[in-house]
């Protein structure tokens, strides 16, 4: 009967990862979180999954994250006392490589994050957020539509794009906590005017918040007093472009 630690390894190749990627994927997800429990050594991982080591439920939730298991195939890593436990890890596409997705765990997460009709109907012409959706998506993410008239952000979020929020996220990050435009935090904004979406700073008294238009962008800054012109709604998760015929 395999441990948990062949499960592990198991789970780690079927998505092509090593361990120093595992290490990498990791350390990103403590920092984003803030929160070092989350980082996970490619040392500590080997000798969990050559020594069937115990481990915590914290380190359990951010391998699983990293794998993409689902509860069952969380639980199905601890074997049940009475019989022996068969492992029904789903077999899932490599994150290192290129997929189309038409079946399977990936395209059935793809579709609830991001349904058909949202492709298919045409975008509003002004930014704006659409309402939570409680019986799919996570709690604290929402959906916005970059409007047809919204060019802030073009060429890098086209108008008509669908973006992911984060509303757990709605602290302005420094300069320091990004090296080039993609990785800088892109933050979905609500205005007196309506919503907005962009880069953004904040002056060292956090009064006024500026909004950053990408540098290939025609749009200008636009200034802001902070918390009463405008309000964080969340920073850009994920992001869906299509291109407006």
């Amino acid at each position: 009967m395999d441990g948990i630690g062949v499960k592990l390894r198991s789970a780690r190749n079927q998505w092509g990862l090593t361990l120093r990627e595992v290490e990498e994927r990791s350390g990103a997800l403590a920092q984003q979180s803030n929160n070092s429990a989350y980082r996970i050594s490619a040392s500590w991982l080997d000798r969990i999954e050559r020594e069937n080591r115990g481990l915590s439920a914290t380190k359990l939730i951010v391998l699983a994250h990293i794998y993409g298991l689902k509860t069952d195939q969380i639980l199905a890593l601890y074997p049940e006392t009475n019989e022996p436990a068969t492992p029904q890890l789903a077999p899932a596409s490599s994150p290192n490589s290129t997929h189309l997705l038409l079946e399977g765990p990936l395209e059935e997460h793809a579709r609830l994050l991001l349904p058909e009709t949202l492709v298919t109907d045409p975008p509003p012409q002004d930014t704006m957020l659409l309402p939570p959706d409680k019986t799919v998506m996570p709690i604290h993410y929402r959906r916005g539509i970059i409007g047809q008239r919204d060019r802030t952000m073009d060429p890098m979020i086209l108008p008509g794009s669908i973006v992911l929020i984060d509303t757990q996220k709605r602290a302005i990050g420094s300069r320091r906590d990004w090296t080039n435009e993609f990785n800088r935090p892109i933050y979905f904004l609500f205005t007196r005017t309506g919503y907005l979406c962009g880069f953004c700073d904040l002056d060292k008294l956090s009064e006024w918040l500026t909004l950053v238009p990408h540098m290939l962008s025609f749009e200008t800054n636009k200034r802001l007093r902070y918390k009463h012109e405008v309000e964080v709604i969340g920073t850009v998760a994920g992001i869906f472009s299509r291109r407006l015929a």
